[in-house]
Formats: C-alpha cells, structure tokens, sequence
C-alpha cells in the first residue's frame, strides 16, 4: 500500500501542469503525427527511429479519441509504472521493508531528467519499463542459471529492441555479465539459437508485415538501423558523426540537475563497496550487479556525442545504488528524514527546470490564425504548433531559402518558431529582421534541459550549449509571426 501512494505521489509530479504544456520537442510532435498514420493502416514510418512497438502499442489510443494530451499522459504513466517496477525488483532483492521501498520509489520518481523526459511523447517512457523488466529478468539468470531464465531475459531484450533502437546500448552489458559469470549457459544445448530466434522474432514479423504493405527497402527496419548509425553527412545543425569523448559532461549535468546524493555515491561506491563489487566475482550481488549496469553506461556513452538522455537507462540505476549506499550508512528514522528531504529536493529543482518552462502559447497562435482564418502554416524547425492547430498543414521549412517557392504554393505566413536556436539550425537571418505581425513568449523554448537534450544533435559541449540557451533566454519572444509579402 505504501509503495502504491509512493507511485501515486510520483504520477502526481510528472502529470503537473501537463494538461497546459505543449509537446516539447520535434520528435515528440513526429511521434504523434506517426502513431496517428499507424492508426489508419499508413505504416510508411513505422520503423522510425528503430520504434515500431511504440508506434503500435499507442495506435489504437488514437482510436480512443481525444487530442495529443491522451498519448502524452498515457506514456507519462508508463514511465511512472517503469519505476515501480524498478523499486519493486531492487526492494524484494534488498529485503527492503515496506516504507524503505515506498521511499525508494519516491526517491527514483523525483530524478530530475527522468521527470522531464516523463513529460514528452517519445520511447523514452517505454524503454524505461522494458529496462526495468529486463533488469529483473536478468538478474534472475545469473542467480539461477537455465534455459527457462534465459530465454526470458532475452524476450525482455527484444521487446526492448522493438521499443527503440538505443537498447542496443544494453548488448555489450550483458554480454559482460556473460563473460563474468562463465557458466557456459548460452552455449549450452543450442541456447544461444534459441536467444537470437527470439531477438530476430520481431525483426522477421515486421518484416513480412513491410513487405505486405508495399513498403520501399529504404524504410525497412535494417535499413533504418543503417541510417542511424552511419551518419556520413552534416546534419542541418553542421554536426556529423556519433563519436565524441568528454568524461565531464555527464558529471557536470548530475550536478546541476539531479540530486547531489547520486554524484556523491558515483564517486565513493568503489570504495563504500568494495568488498560487495571486487570479491567473489562469479557470485551475483545486487550492488554489483547494479553497479555494472550504471558505470559500463557512464563510460559507454562518454564516447559518444552527449546528451542527458544518453544516460537515460542509468539514472534510476543510479538512485537505486544511492539509497542502498545512503542504507548502508543510515537506518530506521534517520533514513526516512534523508529520503524525504532528498526527495523534497529534487521536488524543488523540478519545479525550476521542469514546471516553470511548461505553460505553452501555442493555443494562443493557433487562435490568432482561426481568426484571420490562415488555411495553412510555415514553421522554422520547430512544428511544436502543429498539434494545436489540427488539421491545418503546418510545413516546416529549413533554410529562408525555401520561402520564394513557398509562398507560390500559396502560404501566407511563416512562423518564426525559436525551435531553430535549440537546434542551432542558423539559417533564418533575413526572416528575423521582418516586420513581425503578432508575437508571444514559449518558455519551452528556452528550458536548459530542452537545449541540453539537443547538444546530441548540436555536437556542442555542456558550456557551449548552456551558453546558447542564456542567449535564448534574453529574447522576450520565442513564437513570431511574419506575413510574407
């Protein structure tokens, strides 16, 4: 019962306020207009981004009826039932009590990034719950050792995969868990063809269901896989490639956003755990066990271009390993106070970074254009308007370039939507200095962890990307219309 108010607290603050936000990031918008093509049989994008269990899973919601707040909240409980069932796995295998995994749960549930990204309309959500399914699963394998543990660890790895093309980043993991427990399970009995027979299940089922749809091999999942990993060309931002080392930037956005308990127990947990993470190594120990999870992710996506959701697999492995570590040193009253008071913490850090950029203007603009009665919209990179002004077709245009072409098919308007400074898509120098005929503030459009989530795409430092947003942040308008003359 406790861990069910816990759970109910955390649904709390990750549905606050969302009935009035907007969807906060291009993919957040693509995810829906995609969700509502799956739902009328168009299977064109199913395979975007590697997701297609996604895409599927919230179809038959839009058949349910309702606006793009359903999905958005729906896949916000979904990230609220992925903690649970990480609280539940790590609490039952702690033997925790019944309050300590009610506070575990309202620990992890307050992470800063996990209730941002809580908040969106992208696989984020969904990977979060497979993880903590595959988590449980695998834990069980390397404790009890069969077929049967086996194979159902690696169903959690497929779904996951069908979920979103970033679980791949759990492979290397568990195939050190493999090479570390040495018990030749895998190899045993024909095992490991029954494992890639599940992993490829999905892959062959889609597959068959492309082809039957007339889809062109460009948009088959293989060759969507190929285009995410071989990014040979700059991207609209001038950014190429998916390597770049930086040790610091994770360390930087830990302490800026989450709590300080986490950094903290990063740091001494080789040392507060020594003997739990260094001895016996073959035995399975859940501090361990927890620990690979999260550092072998902390190093892994160190190499590569950064964002916070980089490590979005970790933090609540991270948190997960902070209480235990914060356990370790403090019981009974004591412990309650300091998870509370953690907890209250991240509270108030949400209410800054997540809460105070969420109310959305976007009504505002989509009703300034049924009165003038504009039939169809430019966009600059951002398409955030488009789910409020349904079903007007909203273009989004890259370069001011395009606009000549544009307004001779007949648009009239262009939205001058800073969705372009997060991008750093600077193409729109020309447009700015029109006469501008109605404007409002977008506090989204101006949110560090909004900027910071798009330094992936940028390929900019954690400095540099934090020095565009206070940039953004001097402009008292981030939404400006301009009539094209």
């Amino acid at each position: 019962m406790l861990l069910f108010l816990a759970l109910v607290v955390v649904a709390a603050v990750r549905l606050y306020g969302l009935t009035g936000a907007s969807l906060p990031d291009y993919d957040s918008v693509r995810n829906w207009q995609i969700v509502q093509e799956v739902a009328t049989g168009n299977l064109t994008h199913l395979f975007h981004q590697g997701a297609p269990l996604f895409y599927l899973i919230f179809a038959p919601f839009v058949w349910l009826g309702g606006n793009f707040h359903v999905l958005q909240h729906v896949n916000s409980l979904l990230s609220v039932a992925a903690v649970g069932g990480l609280a539940t796995f790590v609490g039952r295998e702690a033997r925790l009590s019944t309050w300590e995994m009610a506070g575990l749960a309202l620990f992890i549930g307050t992470s800063v990034f996990l209730t941002f990204s809580g908040r969106d309309f992208t696989m984020n959500s969904g990977n979060l719950l497979v993880l903590a399914g595959l988590l449980r699963a695998y834990y069980h394998r390397l404790q009890a050792p069969s077929r049967q543990t086996l194979l159902r660890a690696a169903i959690w790895l497929m779904l996951g995969i069908g979920f979103n093309y970033r679980f791949l980043f759990t492979v290397p993991i568990l195939v050190a868990f493999e090479l570390l427990a040495a018990d030749g399970l895998l190899l045993r009995r024909g095992n490991a063809w029954r494992v890639i027979g599940v992993l490829i299940a999905p892959f062959v089922v889609l597959g068959l269901m492309s082809l039957v749809a007339g889809l062109p091999l460009q948009r088959h999942w293989p060759a969507v896989y190929y285009g995410l990993i071989m990014r040979g060309e700059p991207n609209l931002a001038g950014n190429v490639g998916i390597f770049h080392f930086d040790l610091l930037y994770y360390v930087y956005f830990l302490c800026d956003f989450e709590s300080p308990l986490v950094l903290l127990t990063l740091l001494v947990a080789p040392v507060l755990w020594r003997r739990e993470l260094f001895q016996q190594l073959r035995q399975p120990n859940l501090v361990r066990y927890l620990a690979v999870w999260g550092y072998c992710f902390l190093a892994g996506m160190s190499l590569l271009i950064k964002a916070p959701r980089g490590l979005l697999l970790a933090y609540g492995v991270f948190y997960a390993l902070a209480f235990l570590s914060l356990r370790r040193q403090v019981s009974g009253k004591g412990l309650a106070v300091l998870v509370l008071l953690a907890a209250g913490f991240n509270v108030y850090r949400i209410e800054r970074e997540v809460y105070a950029y969420a109310p959305t203007n976007y009504p505002q603009v989509a009703a300034w254009l049924q009165n003038q009665q504009v039939d169809k919209l430019l966009s600059t990179i951002g398409q955030g308007v488009a789910p409020f002004v349904e079903p007007m077709p909203v273009a989004v245009i890259t370069d001011e370039k395009q606009l000549p072409a544009l307004r001779q098919q007949g648009y009239r308007y262009v939205l001058l939507d800073s969705y372009w400074r997060v991008a750093g898509v600077h193409r729109f120098d020309d447009v700015r200095r029109q006469p501008v005929v109605a404007a409002w503030p977008e506090l989204q459009l101006i949110s560090p962890l909004l900027f910071l989530e798009h330094s992936e795409y940028t390929g900019l430092t954690y400095h540099q990307t934090l020095a565009r947003q206070q940039a953004a942040a001097r402009d008292s308008f981030q939404l400006r219309l301009i009539r094209l003359d």
